[in-house]
Order: structure tokens, then C-alpha cells, then sequence
């Protein structure tokens, strides 16, 4: 495997696990909305706010929101750029309509 292929590979599973979860993904919804306040998404979720520190700090990590801080709050956006990516690797990993019949090679 290439370096270049390992590396997608590993930014995939890190967006994939990013997504994988329900209340990130609830959050992401929200996000789609426009910015938000971390306080509005705690109300909204109705979650601990150590909690949803947590799955915004992955959905951070991966990419997939940004933050930005005014005073003592911070707000929450998709990252459009990010989420455009995902979209085009998820589109590459669509199978075309001629796949091959692999029936043949095991007999």
C-alpha cells in the first residue's frame, strides 16, 4: 500500500468513526442549520455539557466542524470543505454499474 493510499485510508476511518455515532450526528444536523452556540447545542441535545465536549472535540478532530471563540462562548460550523471530501470518497467507493461477476474465479 502507498503512503498516499495509507494516509486516505486513515483520514476515511477517522471521518467514518466521527460519524458513527448518533448524538454526533444529531449535532452535525443541527450544525447543517448554521453556527450554533455550544449552549444552544447543549439546550437542543438536552446533554451534559462534558458530554457533548467530547463528541464535538471528535467531530473537531476530524475536521468535520470548526469553532471559533467570542469572550467566554464558543460557536460550532460545519466544515463545508471537509465535508465536500467525504463526499467525493464516498461517491469513489459507489460501485459502477458494470461491475464484473467474480463467480467465475472460485470455481
Amino acid at each position: 500500500m502507498t503512503a498516499s493510499i495509507a494516509s486516505d485510508t486513515t483520514q476515511a476511518a477517522q471521518w467514518f468513526h466521527a460519524l458513527s455515532d448518533e448524538t454526533r450526528l444529531e449535532i452535525i444536523q443541527l450544525l447543517s442549520g448554521g453556527e450554533r452556540c455550544v449552549c444552544d447545542l447543549t439546550d437542543a441535545l438536552d446533554a451534559a455539557q462534558s458530554r457533548l465536549s467530547f463528541h464535538l472535540k471528535t467531530l473537531r478532530d476530524a475536521g468535520i466542524v470548526r469553532d471559533r471563540r467570542v469572550g467566554r462562548w464558543i460557536y460550532y460550523s460545519l466544515n463545508r470543505d471537509t465535508l465536500i471530501e467525504i463526499e467525493n470518497l464516498v461517491t469513489t467507493y459507489k460501485p459502477s454499474a458494470r461491475v464484473a461477476r467474480l463467480d467465475a474465479c472460485c470455481g
